[in-house]
């Protein structure tokens, strides 16, 4: 199984627009973050999208993503989510509808927001989206790769992690439910939420993150959607052995 992470910023991304900050000035090509997502490429050879967000246009360029199978929704934030229009360009490649999983909420939102994409009166002829909405309410399969949701809460929000094997990813997460943690055990890999050094009332702090990485215990943790507080280099060199901030670009063998 190969990730790839095609974003691992916040919301705004980093650089932050107006911001003349050390990280958002840096040098260092890991210190640019866009809008946090990744693809996993399974041992079968399927394309799987983990979150659709603004920037998945320039993402697919940077990364060579030239193929989509599924499409995986966390949940409904503009940030996951505002790329869906993209996705007509994966419909046209494969020749067929896109299946999109995610929680009944999260489509819901998709449904209400990308209300174009739906209504029978909006002409068709590549110009719109094709997709097909499956809710996740257990583990599923897409061919032979089992995904087995993980429930997490984004503040008040409940949400979806998902793990595919050996491999986690929980991202926007403010807290780990107690029925989930289970869920986590024997880990290869963990991807984990890490906003910035302060705590925040929806997503982990960095001493957060690295306390939920010790209980769970996988042998490597990468952690995502960092602000411009958590300069790469700097942050870290101070990591406990086993964690490290993940960065666009990067790549997994799991």
């Amino acid at each position: 199984m190969k990730i790839t992470f095609l974003g691992t910023g916040t919301s705004h991304g980093v650089p932050m627009i107006g911001c003349d900050c050390a990280t958002c000035r840096s040098d260092d090509p890991r210190d640019r973050r866009w809008r946090p997502s990744i693809v996993v490429e399974t041992d079968a050879g399927q394309s799987l999208l983990v979150d659709a967000g603004p920037d998945l246009r320039m993402q697919a360029l940077t990364f060579g993503i030239r193929r989509v199978d599924a499409v995986l929704f966390t949940h409904s934030h503009a940030d996951h989510i505002l790329g869906v229009d993209e996705l007509r360009r994966f419909n046209a490649i494969a020749g067929r509808p896109m299946p999109c999983y995610g929680d009944a909420s999260t489509l819901e939102d998709v449904r209400s927001m990308f209300g174009y994409v739906f209504d029978p009166a909006t002409p068709r002829g590549g110009g719109v989206p094709q997709l097909e909405l499956f809710s996740v309410v257990g583990p599923f399969c897409i061919g032979p790769q089992e995904i087995v949701p993980v429930p997490l809460l984004h503040g008040a929000r409940e949400i979806l992690g998902f793990r595919f094997g050996p491999f986690a990813y929980l991202t926007d997460c403010s807290r780990i439910p107690d029925g989930a943690w289970p869920l986590l055990d024997n880990l290869g890999v963990l991807v984990l939420d890490a906003l910035r050094e302060r705590r925040h009332p929806t997503h982990f702090s960095l001493d957060e993150a690295i306390d939920a990485t010790r209980r769970i215990g996988p042998r490597r943790a990468y952690f995502t959607h960092m602000c411009h507080d958590l300069a790469h280099a700097a942050t870290c060199a101070r990591l406990p052995a086993g964690m490290e901030l993940a960065y666009d670009g990067l790549v997994l063998e799991c």
